[in-house]
């Protein structure tokens, strides 16, 4: 079996639910929001950790992770740089969407 290194491309797909409506939000389980938040990353600035997210995954090799039928997700590890300079690990899952082949960002989290 031969593991391809991967690479996010830069056509890949953010949602903006997934930053405004879920990583930004404050939850009783699974928060992401304090942990963004200590690199500045907030609902005012929702675009600074869109950027911050793509170039994440776009510096490293994606490592492949486990397939389904909606299609093969990847995981890549790297640093997410904040907006007031403090830069935390993390991993972000992608998903090559089997209907077109498309990268689409899952979640991220404290590595």
């Amino acid at each position: 079996m031969s593991n391809l290194n991967v690479k996010i491309p830069e056509d890949s797909v953010i949602p903006d639910a997934k930053i405004t409506q879920y990583l930004l939000v404050l939850k009783a389980r699974n928060d992401k929001s304090r942990f963004l938040a200590q690199a500045g990353f907030t609902q005012e600035n929702p675009e600074a950790l869109k950027l911050a997210i793509q170039s994440q995954a776009m510096d490293k090799e994606a490592i492949e992770e486990k397939s389904n039928e909606y299609g093969t997700f990847y995981q890549v590890e790297g640093e997410l740089i904040g907006v007031n300079g403090v830069s935390l690990s993390v991993i972000t899952v992608w998903l090559q969407r089997q209907i077109d082949d498309k990268f689409q960002f899952v979640t991220l989290k404290p590595n």
